[in-house]
């Protein structure tokens, strides 16, 4: 008697389509197209979850210099000074202030002059 895997198969392609919804044109409907898409959108997320993390302080660090020149600073001297001033504020708040509250950083920016 040989083994039938009619529903084992069936499951497989199913769950393999459920992750292409969305997709554009064949790639979520053939089977083929769609393995593809999915292994390539996989790899693209792994890689970009990392990207992220670099992309985030690329931006932290433009906009806190930005603030920090219309302060009389450069972006290094103004890390320098924060350190040296014992002050633990990170990147991402500074950049924050930076932003939304440019008066406080302002005062932070005449603490470390």
């Amino acid at each position: 008697m040989r083994v039938k895997r009619g529903i084992a198969h069936t499951k497989k392609r199913n769950r393999l389509l459920k992750r292409t919804k969305g997709y554009r044109w064949r790639r979520k409907s053939k089977i083929k197209l769609a393995k593809t898409a999915v292994l390539k959108a996989g790899a693209h997320a792994y890689r970009d979850r990392r990207r992220k993390k670099r992309d985030f302080r690329k931006l932290w660090n433009i906009r806190i210099n930005a603030a920090a020149r219309q302060n009389d600073f450069t972006y290094s001297k103004l890390m320098n000074a924060l350190k040296k001033a014992k002050i633990k504020l990170d990147r991402k708040m500074l950049a924050d202030l930076a932003a939304n509250e440019p008066n406080v950083f302002a005062e932070i920016a005449k603490i470390i002059k």
